[in-house]
């Protein structure tokens, strides 16, 4: 059995007029995220953790910005093509944990849905219970603090299969 750790990261700022999306949930809030796709920033930083430590490169990669059939696609469907490449390259994931940094909206009232729809993208493999997501402030420090933006850290542990 052979375990690997993958990191992610991503950070997007506040925009006028946009949705805020975040783990395929559409939150109330007066702003969204500024992206080419829908800017749904947590999921973003979870295709990154799955993707790298298999091989299979970044987010920007598999999904260029400057490919116009992504502009304000949705984040969750990319998912599951990211999901798919890393089964196909060998691997499963036992876990992922995500810390979403932001001052304002408050997370923990759409966590579960949040976890349910990342499980849904993941085929229903990956149970909500090991998907962790947690929301943070950075006490009115940075960007974050100012309500500038929303930036996210992910860590998920996945195991080679062959």
């Amino acid at each position: 059995m052979k375990i690997i750790i993958g990191n992610g990261f991503d950070v997007h700022a506040f925009a006028e007029g946009r949705d805020l999306i975040l783990g395929g949930v559409k939150i109330p809030f007066e702003k969204g995220l500024a992206g080419h796709s829908d800017a749904d920033v947590l999921t973003h930083a979870i295709i990154d953790s799955i993707l790298s430590p298999c091989g299979c490169g970044d987010i920007g990669q598999m999904f260029p910005d400057s490919d116009n059939q992504y502009k304000d696609i949705n984040s969750i469907y990319l998912l599951t093509i990211a999901y798919k490449k890393v089964k196909e390259a060998g691997y499963r994931i036992i876990n992922s944990d995500s810390v979403i940094a932001c001052e304002k909206p408050k997370i923990l009232p759409y966590v579960d849905s949040m976890k349910q729809r990342l499980s849904d993208a993941f085929s229903n493999e990956v149970p909500p219970e090991s998907i962790g997501i947690k929301g943070k402030t950075t006490e009115k420090l940075g960007f974050i603090g100012r309500g500038e933006g929303i930036a996210v850290w992910t860590v998920t542990l996945l195991e080679r299969l062959s």
